[in-house]
């Protein structure tokens, strides 16, 4: 009767520890960013297990696209438009209208809503600031092909980080043509003393060699100096391409209820201001009370347009050609 008893108290346990609801996120943002917005995500719904993959932004592309036939993740939370505006002509993402919709402009947002920008992000030159001042460190792109600055760049490998990519097409279209731009780009190659296969990598990297620089996102040298102590600055040339970031819902979600929630979760008015004051994010949208938000978050600038579509059409065909023309070149 004890064994019956015993049997009929561990089968009455495992009813009351049901398994959890899923959501899957792939997401390019880091461990930081992740790990915060997992935990915040499951304190509002205990009920859910939010699992998360960090990886490059390319990457996730490559397994979204991969995951096609059979999708495994939910959400697709960073990485420049010009990723999103492909997955999208690729069949990859679903249309979800968010309940901010009309807060964006329209050249952050997809016109059938499968994508949706909510940062701004612009590139900088990013130094450590044991070794160079804002006097001393490179002004302008240009400065970073003089002699001076010979073998001191590293840089992050472009085939798989979505900023990379965008600095390359951005660098092309400041010349006359893209011969022009791939000219140019063999002149920063020859001054590259590295690429470095993670952001970590890269961080961990200029912390170690002081006098090296490279390029990468403004708000990222703010976290990294203010939240893990790095001693890091930056400059935001004039003309910097500033880098608008999305959010996509996957097609064929496997949990496409919990995919919606997380998206309006991490893009609330109270997660965006979080998201500005923790980790130095720049929101697009424009109903955000100003007050809620750090004074960077209007950083002024002079940024550099980007047509997003025409980046999205040529990305691929400019970085096969950086890989033949500039990297693996004699």
């Amino acid at each position: 009767m004890r064994f019956l008893k015993w049997i009929w108290l561990l089968g009455m346990l495992a009813g009351c520890s049901a398994p959890r609801d899923t959501v899957v996120i792939y997401s390019p943002h880091g461990p930081e960013v992740l790990g915060d917005y997992e935990a915040r995500f499951e304190a509002a719904y205990p009920e859910v297990d939010v699992q998360v993959l960090d990886m490059g932004a390319q990457d996730v592309y490559a397994r979204v696209k991969a995951e096609s036939a059979r999708p495994q993740g939910d959400i697709w939370w960073g990485a420049p438009l010009s990723m999103f505006i492909q997955a999208a002509s690729d069949g990859l993402l679903d249309s979800y209208r968010p309940t901010w919709a009309n807060a964006v402009d329209a050249d952050c947002r997809d016109p059938e809503d499968r994508w949706y920008a909510i940062f701004r992000s612009p590139l900088a030159i990013l130094f450590n600031n044991t070794v160079y001042t804002k006097q001393t460190a490179p002004q302008t792109w240009d400065e970073l092909i003089e002699p001076k600055w010979q073998g001191k760049l590293t840089l992050r490998k472009p085939m798989s980080s979505g900023t990379l990519r965008t600095f390359l097409y951005a660098m092309i279209m400041r010349q006359p043509s893209v011969d022009a731009g791939l000219e140019w780009l063999r002149k920063l190659h020859a001054h590259t003393e590295s690429y470095e296969e993670s952001p970590q990598f890269l961080f961990d990297h200029i912390k170690r060699r002081g006098e090296l620089v490279t390029v990468w996102l403004a708000p990222d040298v703010t976290l990294q100096r203010e939240r893990n102590q790095y001693p890091f600055d930056c400059i935001v040339p004039p003309g910097a391409p500033s880098i608008l970031e999305g959010i996509a819902i996957l097609k064929g979600a496997p949990h496409p209820d919990w995919a919606r929630k997380f998206y309006e979760f991490v893009t609330s008015p109270e997660s965006l201001a979080h998201q500005a004051h923790a980790y130095a994010k720049i929101p697009v949208r424009k109903d955000l009370d100003p007050a809620t938000l750090p004074p960077a978050a209007s950083l002024p600038l002079e940024p550099m347009q980007i047509d997003w579509n025409a980046f999205a059409a040529h990305e691929q065909e400019w970085c096969e050609r950086w890989v033949k023309e500039v990297y693996q070149a004699p």
